[in-house]
């Protein structure tokens, strides 16, 4: 890297210069860096949080972890006197230690990989400073080139007591498991969540002012969310907390129910009503990066800035059409950055065939149309809905909850939407994205030979 000088007289500061500074480790980040410097490029990166992004460190890797605690202590109960004795259950600080062991050696891990790498590490928040210059702890850093990959963040709620709600990130730190705990928000995180929670021993309430799992077919969500409440889960919806009081160590919620007022006690409040990009404090105004009404980088179809062509964005940081804020999806972006950097502008995001999923227990996941949006692309469609709880797959393992819907483009032959509710959904729904991105055909799903018995070998008996 190469010094400049930035500013006059005895303020001047002394900038390191590289061709490219990636704005967070996560994988959006780290895919951008990683490429741009194997071609040679003088990169550096910078996050203000211990790296590693928020799949591995707080959010899908150790949420999955205690997933598969709330997954054992179920089945242990659906089959205890059909051959298994004794019953299972989770102690949470053991449970922590586990998931500890995964979270914590990956900051210095991915950190002393990039400096292997030759990739230059700042920590520190960051500011941009002009249009090709960031501010980082003091040091300046200017660059051909910035990609901004920092993920996201709770949103605001604007109701007097927010600042006594804690995030997802410190839910996965707790040492010790309150004995009343409530969700606001019925989305991804609250279920997930509350699932484990509950198995967990806690008395768990989710409140939640709209639909439940809005973005996910609502017949399934209508089932699991009547399995959600069976496991003792109190789930509010239309619902909308209006205020938060702390009274001595716990807290008091006031909500409103279709008009009417109601109070909720716990002693541990979560936030889990919605993310928004992570862009404040980056001072984008400065660098003529203009944004999204909800908060994203506003970027062309190359995810470049549409009013600074330096600055690339991926991830969470994206407001882009059609897009889920998945790993996956950043990772994916990340890899697009890296060639349009290098190659110029040649590659734009195909978002078609991405599975998302409900890390409930058992899961919920979905990949491409739901039926009323199939309908109203005014598709000639074949549907099959079905409840599965009575099929070889889910009767072995005594799930009761369990349900697939799977929607045809009957002139295509093409999957363009399936959505699954069971045991190992989070699996077999990943063929289903396969055929839809692939475009294979929906007979050929159906006629094709599976390794029986196994959850995939029911795909015959979904296709209309």
């Amino acid at each position: 890297m190469r010094p400049t000088t930035v500013g006059s007289g005895r303020t001047a500061t002394r900038a390191e210069v590289f061709d490219l500074v990636v704005i967070g480790t996560g994988s959006g980040g780290s895919a951008v860096a990683s490429r741009c410097r194997s071609a040679g490029w003088r990169v550096a990166i910078v996050d203000e949080l211990p790296y590693g992004g928020t799949c591995a460190l707080r959010g899908c890797d150790p949420k999955k972890v205690l997933v598969g605690g709330a997954e054992l202590t179920d089945w242990n109960r659906r089959m205890r006197g059909r051959g298994i004795v004794g019953e299972a259950e989770i102690s949470w600080p053991d449970l922590m230690r586990f998931k500890r062991t995964f979270t914590d050696p990956v900051p210095a891990a991915r950190q002393g990989a990039f400096t292997k790498a030759g990739i230059a590490t700042y920590c520190g928040p960051a500011r941009f400073a002009g249009p090709d210059t960031l501010a980082v702890d003091g040091r300046v850093l200017e660059a051909r080139h910035f990609v901004i990959a920092a993920g996201a963040k709770p949103r605001r709620l604007g109701i007097p007591g927010e600042e006594h709600l804690v995030t997802s990130t410190d839910f996965l730190e707790l040492d010790r498991l309150p004995e009343r705990i409530a969700f606001v928000g019925a989305g991804y995180i609250s279920f997930e969540f509350a699932h484990v929670a509950r198995r967990a021993g806690a008395e768990v309430t989710i409140v939640g002012r709209g639909k439940p799992l809005e973005h996910f077919e609502q017949d399934l969500v209508t089932r699991l969310a009547d399995h959600t409440r069976s496991l003792g889960i109190d789930l509010r919806v239309d619902t909308e907390v209006t205020g938060i009081e702390k009274r001595g160590g716990s807290y008091h919620l006031l909500l409103t129910t279709q008009g009417r007022t109601e109070t909720l006690d716990a002693d541990l409040i979560v936030h889990g009503a919605g993310r928004i990009a992570n862009l404040e404090g980056l001072e984008l105004d400065v660098a003529n990066v203009a944004t999204e009404p909800n908060g994203g980088v506003r970027v062309n179809d190359f995810l470049q800035s549409i009013t600074n062509p330096r600055v690339y964005a991926a991830g969470d940081a994206v407001a882009f059409p059609g897009k889920l804020p998945l790993t996956p999806v950043a990772g994916y972006e990340g890899t697009i950055v890296a060639s349009n950097l290098l190659k110029g502008n040649n590659r734009t995001p195909d978002y078609r065939g991405l599975p998302s999923v409900v890390f409930t227990v058992p899961p919920l996941a979905r990949v491409g149309l739901t039926e009323a949006q199939a309908r109203a692309q005014s598709l000639d469609i074949r549907v099959e809905a079905r409840d599965t709880s009575g099929w070889y797959s889910n009767r072995r393992v005594r799930e009761t909850s369990a349900m697939f819907k799977v929607i045809v483009d009957s002139k295509a032959d093409q999957v363009v939407g399936a959505h699954l509710l069971g045991p190992h959904a989070e699996e077999v729904i990943n063929l289903f994205a396969l055929s839809i991105r692939s475009r294979v055909p929906a007979t050929d799903l159906k006629h094709m030979l599976y390794a029986y018995p196994t959850s995939s070998s029911d795909i015959p008996y979904m296709i209309p």
